[in-house]
């Protein structure tokens, strides 16, 4: 495949133009160039007109031609129909092959399509990763915020659903106190119902005792009846026994004495004695029986009335019990559902107090982690400081040095003498001055020692300040920061900050103290040590003078020497 036409971007059932090159035979060269128009689902569809693009073979074309031109022999024709066969047959493979191939290239080429379209997705996603990691280690600064407002928002969430389980705990108290009221008023109730069937019980044995004891009258009252008709019978016999006997008397005897009592007055008398004896028992009978009719009446009208009484109250009883015992049943379903929920409640509040305790320590963890940071940073930019510090001294110290020696050299320019020739007579050794390049500068070096000291412990002094003045710049925000998130540590971090601070203070007051002490040491042998060179150099001028009139009077004796000084 020498090269292709395609735009990734395009969709997969796009035609694209391939152009191959196969290998060619014959004298021609064989099949050139070609050119297909193939997709990736059908590699191969225009089968024709690619057939049409195909250039025939020379001899082939000859062939064709020579047989179509002029009229050959059999043979001649037949050997060429078998070479055309043979070249078709050649033609086919080969048109085989190349479909094959092609057909091969074009699915590699798919893949390599998607091979480049998965690179694409992969190459997108590490850029959109590149970028969030740029941003994050472009801005550490936002964590700090980030966290402080998470806990800020942990903190409420805690308080909002302590706020909630503190109303939940209420309330399932107050359904409790509902709970009890009721329960009391259940068991009041239950009483009460007991009461009244044993009133209605005692009732009802009242009305039984009352039955029995009308049906036992009513016995008795059959039993009197009956006796009053055995004693009317029993009179109504005995009166005819007597009207019998006397009626038989009467005829048999029909005298009679006139002194015998009369029998049927005495007769009537026990008669009416009886009557009157019947009546009065029947009249008592009858009274005491209406009595205790009258009696019974009323009570078991009373026990009547009291039962339906006590029916009516057990009916309103019953319904009250049944509507506290749905009242029941509803307090106890939803004190059942409070229960449920308060726990469901609970579980998920502990659940949340967990995690958040958990983000809190992890938190917690990552603060300690970035002040141990801070701290880290902090002692590297003391230690930097204090190596600034030092190179500041060691600067200072040099300049000063430099200073002091330009200052010197100045000064001695000024005060030395411009260099002469003239006749100067020799004298001795013992007698001159020698003058060499070690005694200025030694004569200079307490001076210079006693500068860089003061310069030192001036520049120590400065710096101190200046690193005191830097902490305390870049605290405040550090220290407003923390206020925010955790007042109470900041403070207890304040303190100790300040305590440090102290304790540096004294350490550095100590420290100048003792520098104090040894720049004064120092001081005190620079100042023997600048009286020693001032009496050296007064020494020095006077030598100095007098060889300069040695040199004036050898001058004037006449000794010439060429000196320069």
């Amino acid at each position: 495949m020498a090269s292709s036409g395609f735009d990734p971007y395009f969709p997969s059932t796009y035609k694209r133009r391939v152009v191959l090159r196969s290998s060619g035979y014959g004298a021609g060269g064989g099949i050139g160039s070609r050119s297909a128009y193939s997709s990736q689902a059908a590699p191969l569809t225009s089968y024709a007109s690619s057939r049409r693009s195909y250039p025939t073979h020379t001899r082939v074309s000859s062939s064709y031609s020579s047989v179509l031109s002029a009229p050959v022999s059999a043979a001649a024709a037949e050997l060429r129909l078998d070479q055309a066969a043979q070249v078709s047959s050649e033609f086919k493979t080969l048109r085989t092959h190349e479909k094959a191939e092609l057909q091969g290239l074009n699915d590699r080429f798919a893949s390599f399509i998607e091979r480049v379209h998965e690179l694409e997705q992969q190459n997108k996603l590490l850029e959109t990763e590149l970028l969030l990691l740029r941003q994050r280690q472009t801005a550490p600064s936002n964590l700090r915020a980030l966290y402080e407002h998470e806990i800020r928002q942990l903190h409420a969430a805690v308080e909002e659903a302590r706020h909630e389980k503190q109303a939940a705990q209420d309330h399932r108290d107050e359904m409790e106190d509902v709970l009890r009221d009721l329960q009391k008023r259940y068991e009041d109730e239950v009483l009460c119902r007991a009461e009244a069937e044993g009133r209605l019980i005692d009732a009802r044995k009242g009305a039984d005792e009352a039955a029995m004891v009308r049906a036992e009258l009513e016995k008795k009252v059959r039993t009197l009846l009956d006796e009053l008709e055995f004693l009317k019978r029993l009179c109504e016999s005995e009166i005819a026994e007597l009207q019998a006997q006397i009626q038989y008397r009467a005829e048999v005897s029909v005298e009679m004495e006139v002194t015998k009592p009369d029998l049927s007055a005495a007769l009537r008398d026990i008669r009416v004695q009886y009557e009157k004896l019947a009546q009065q028992n029947l009249k008592s009978a009858e009274d005491w029986f209406c009595n205790k009719m009258n009696v019974m009446t009323v009570g078991t009208t009373r026990n009547i009335e009291s039962a339906k009484s006590a029916k009516d109250e057990v009916g309103e009883y019953r319904q009250l019990l049944k509507t506290r015992m749905l009242e029941i049943d509803a307090c106890r379903e939803m004190n059942q559902a409070l229960e449920n929920q308060l726990q469901e409640v609970e579980e998920k509040q502990s659940a949340e107090i967990s995690a958040l305790q958990d983000t809190i320590n992890q938190l917690e963890e990552e603060l300690r982690a970035n002040k141990n940071d801070m701290a880290r940073y902090l002692k590297d930019y003391q230690d930097l400081l204090n190596v600034k510090m030092a190179l500041d001294i060691e600067i200072a110290a040099y300049r000063k040095l430099l200073e002091g020696e330009e200052n010197r050299l100045n000064v001695a320019s000024l005060t030395s003498v411009t260099a002469y020739s003239q006749p100067v007579y020799p004298t001795p050794s013992y007698g001159r001055t020698q003058i060499s390049m070690s005694a200025p500068l030694s004569s200079a070096a307490p001076y210079l020692l006693s500068s860089r000291l003061y310069t030192s412990s001036f520049s120590k002094e400065e710096t101190i300040s200046a690193s005191q003045a830097q902490q305390a710049e870049a605290s405040p925000p550090q220290e407003e920061e923390e206020e925010q998130v955790e007042e109470e540590e900041m403070e207890k971090e304040e303190e100790e900050e300040e305590k440090e601070e102290e304790q540096e203070q004294e350490q550095g007051e100590e420290k100048e103290e003792e520098e104090a002490e040894d720049e004064q040491g120092e001081e005190g042998e620079e100042e023997e040590e600048e009286e020693k060179q001032e009496e050296g150099e007064e020494e020095g001028e006077e030598e100095e003078a007098e060889e300069e009139e040695q040199v004036e009077a050898e001058e004037k004796n006449g000794k010439p020497t060429d000196k320069k000084v």
